[in-house]
């Protein structure tokens, strides 16, 4: 497979370039198939009784579908990466700092990914193996691996998602089979609750988990010839799997008392899994994490080589992974990372509601400096996030979801306002 010579990072993907939905609905998936996604599965559980814990990870997976199937099939429909939506939305200033802001955060998440990916390896080496390998091979080799096939641009990512889905679906299933053979369905449902979170809680930390997946959802779905195409891939990968393999992790972690999932998969025999899912989820996730990150760099700085990025950018997450300086990072990405949810929402009105011949067409070549409606929505939409974060501030009970709702409502008003 030759490296990808143009992936469209500052024009529309052409007819030419498209593919099929269940491809795109395959790297969706994969993603949801990763560590991440089994944990927040097991930490629901943790603290919310079997009946509880279903009706939380249903409605978090249902409030991502809905704001992935409007992100994705604005990707679909313009077929424009979520970098140069912003730049439509918020001018060529404002997503300039959306940008480097999605860059920082994602490269920053690139670099944790691969110290969780190199934590489970090292250990899941010494329990099933008795071997010790030294940290920095590791994560080397997963910072090599994850770069190289981000240098091959979407398809490779694609391939390797079709390929990798099955077994990580027959992983799914063995470690359901496996759980309730520990425990039957009846009396996993009769589990009390351990802790005393709230309904709101429990949904923002399904929300919270994914949904800027659902911010850079275009980057893929850019791909689709149609609208309707990103909505399919969307319910496939968001409220089937991701519901199944969050319902998972929490079926496990109730009926074997356990809350860590390697653990869960040593104690079923099923080593091999773990090694399934911390692998080849990470390498997809990152890969992708990566391919998003070039996306923002070459679209704020387009003269850049987009190959030269993926390498630089690669090497960056490698090194930070390496020195173990995320460990100090990892607050801060969480922070950036709920401030840029409410982009969504002001793209999503400019384009339903407001604008929508801005993004097609000559109208992409016309950019203004700076949008200040957008700004001011966008920025208004991050402090009731980061308030909600804290607990000062709440509508739905659901910090992510409030600052979407913020940021779409008032960048509507101002909009009206200018018309008016």
């Amino acid at each position: 497979m030759e490296p990808e010579a143009n992936e469209y990072a500052t024009e529309p993907v052409p007819d030419s370039s498209t593919v099929g939905w269940l491809r795109v609905a395959m790297i969706s998936a994969m993603v949801a198939f990763s560590l991440p996604t089994f944990l927040t599965g097991l930490e629901v559980a943790a603290v919310y009784s079997a009946a509880d814990t279903a009706i939380i990870l249903l409605t978090g997976t249902a409030i991502l579908t809905l704001l992935g199937c409007i992100t994705g099939g604005i990707g679909a429909a313009t077929r424009l990466s979520s970098y140069m939506l912003n730049r439509i939305a918020f001018g060529e200033y404002g997503a300039a700092l959306v940008n480097i802001a999605f860059a920082i955060s994602l490269l920053g998440w690139f670099g944790v990914n691969i110290d969780l990916f190199s934590d489970a390896v090292l250990r899941l080496s010494r329990e099933m193996f008795s071997a010790e390998i030294p940290a920095w091979v590791v994560e080397l080799f997963a910072g090599a691996l994850m770069t190289v096939t981000t240098f091959f641009g979407f398809r490779a990512i694609n391939l390797l998602s079709t390929l990798l889905v099955p077994v990580l679906m027959v992983v799914t299933v063995q470690l359901i089979a496996g759980s309730l053979d520990a425990l039957p369905f009846t009396e996993l449902m009769q589990r009390a609750a351990a802790g005393n979170g709230s309904f709101g809680n429990g949904v923002s930390a399904v929300v919270g988990g994914i949904i800027v997946g659902t911010v850079i959802l275009p980057d893929i779905t850019r791909f689709l010839r149609h609208w309707r195409h990103a909505a399919y891939g969307v319910i496939l990968s968001y409220f089937l799997v991701s519901t199944i393999v969050m319902a998972a992790g929490a079926i496990a972690s109730t009926a074997l008392a356990d809350h860590d999932l390697l653990n869960i998969l040593l104690t079923l025999g099923i080593g091999w899994a773990a090694f399934a899912v911390v692998i080849f989820g990470s390498w997809v996730l990152n890969s992708l994490n990566l391919y998003s990150t070039m996306l923002s760099v070459e679209s704020t700085l387009p003269r850049l080589n987009n190959r030269a990025l993926i390498l630089v950018c690669g090497a960056l997450g490698t090194v930070a992974a390496f020195f173990n300086i995320l460990d100090y990072f990892l607050e801060f990405l969480f922070y950036l990372s709920i401030a840029f949810v409410p982009v969504s929402g002001v793209i999503a009105v400019d384009y339903c509601l407001c604008r929508r011949n801005a993004f097609h067409g000559a109208r992409i070549g016309q950019l203004q400096q700076a949008r200040w409606s957008a700004i001011v929505a966008w920025l208004a939409g991050a402090t009731v996030a980061l308030m909600g974060s804290w607990g000062w501030f709440a509508l739905s009970s659901i910090a992510a979801l409030d600052a979407v709702l913020v940021a779409s409502a008032l960048y509507y008003l101002l909009q009206r306002g200018k018309t008016a």
